[in-house]
């Protein structure tokens, strides 16, 4: 690799770690797109100071570490998409499919939602992409059968959900599964194609049991734990896409 190419490939993957916190922030926030306000005098954040990761001027909050975090992540992460492109897709085709999969896991994880706009564009480029890679027939029958699969666990769920309600005589507000990561498995499923999406499922559902069951074991080690805590699911799903997409 050439080491000139180094510091303009960590500003790239800064830009793209940028736009991944704004969109987070911006759509959540004004579900729409426009300038993004401090998250504590909801003051509007110059652009160069949004970059920079700089505190409010308005009231000198300090940036959250999240921001710190993507943005240094993502310089990484697109150093490394360079370095060692993905056999099947290379660098530029894989770059979009980073940065919509880490902005639905920020957004899972810092708001608990996936928002419809968000799950469009991603329906949208992942029909191309999954025609391209796979087929029209492969990437329909992928997207219907994770979409499906995920609505029947969701529905599952609220039913659960309100037979436990029913038996603890008090109303339960989490719910395992969110409607965004059923249009996630959808997107997901365009991209994949059949049969891996239901593949993606299982390992995802698995990882997810693990994980959740390790913080539920932690939580009661603490004496903080709480019945049916919820857990973002998103992520589970894009780690195994990640494996699925780039290292596969």
């Amino acid at each position: 690799m050439n080491p000139w190419l180094i510091l303009p490939l960590l500003a790239a993957g800064w830009l793209a770690g940028t736009l991944i916190n704004y969109l987070a922030d911006v759509l959540v926030q004004e579900r729409r797109i426009t300038s993004v306000g401090c998250m504590h005098c909801r003051e509007k954040l110059n652009w160069l100071d949004y970059l920079l990761v700089k505190p409010c001027t308005g009231c000198g909050t300090a940036r959250e570490w999240r921001a710190w975090a993507v943005q240094i992540l993502a310089a990484a992460a697109i150093l490394v998409l360079w370095v060692w492109p993905p056999e099947k897709l290379g660098f530029w085709i894989a770059l979009p499919l980073f940065v919509y999969l880490a902005l639905v896991m920020v957004m899972d994880l810092q708001y608990r939602v996936v928002l419809h706009p968000v799950s469009i564009f991603g329906a949208v480029l992942g029909l191309g992409f999954g025609i391209w890679m796979n087929g029209l027939v492969s990437t329909v029958i992928g997207g219907a059968a994770g979409f499906g699969i995920m609505f029947g666990l969701y529905l599952l769920g609220g039913l659960f959900t309100k037979w436990m309600a029913r038996r603890r005589g008090e109303e339960i507000d989490e719910v395992a599964l969110g409607f965004g990561d059923v249009n996630l498995s959808g997107v997901l499923g365009l991209m994949l194609g059949w049969p891996k999406i239901w593949i993606l499922l299982l390992f995802a559902i698995l990882l997810g049991g693990l994980i959740s069951g390790l913080i539920l074991i932690g939580m009661v080690l603490v004496r903080k734990y709480k019945a049916f805590t919820a857990i973002p699911y998103a992520p589970f799903l894009i780690v195994v896409a990640v494996v699925f997409l780039f290292l596969a």
